[in-house]
């Protein structure tokens, strides 16, 4: 057994929340493939751990590394 366990975060409204953005916010960024996330059945799924890399990486700097 997997002694680690995924931590999902089920739902638009409850990915929005996890990413501090607004329903029709969220729903822009799901459809448009900018956040990692899926579609099961009617109803979009994210890994926590990734929807914060992702926020993460689109807030750093561009920076050169010499």
């Amino acid at each position: 057994m997997n002694s680690q366990a995924i931590d999902l975060v089920w739902g638009a409204k409850a990915i929005g929340l996890e990413i501090n953005r607004s329903p029709r916010q969220t729903y822009w960024l799901l459809e448009s493939g900018r956040v990692p996330a899926k579609k099961v059945g009617d109803q979009w799924v994210a890994e926590r751990g990734k929807l914060r890399a992702a926020l993460v990486g689109e807030a750093a700097p561009d920076t050169e590394v010499a």
